[in-house]
């Protein structure tokens, strides 16, 4: 019985408004860009952190390699992020 409520249900595709798909997909390709631009930067701070707590600072080295995994994880999630939704969807 549950299969004829299912079968009755529409799925339509995804279709962006008239006029707002070229200025949807400019803003997601500036997030983007700027979410690449974050995690260098991240790698990049995590390095120095690394660099400055060599000597009597073991915090902050230890601190700055633990950041690395993160930033990281952020960027494959940004990388794949059209693939992961186009999975779930």
């Amino acid at each position: 019985m549950s299969w004829l409520l299912t079968a009755a249900i529409p799925n339509p595709a995804p279709v962006a408004p008239p006029g707002l798909g070229d200025a949807v997909n400019t803003l997601l390709g500036w997030l983007k860009w700027g979410g690449l631009v974050a995690g260098v930067a991240g790698l990049l701070i995590c390095g120095i952190m690394m660099m400055i707590g060599r000597r009597n600072r073991s915090a902050v080295a230890a601190d700055g390699a633990a950041g690395i995994p993160w930033v990281l994880g952020g960027l494959t999630v940004i990388a794949f992020s059209a693939a992961i939704v186009g999975a779930v969807v």
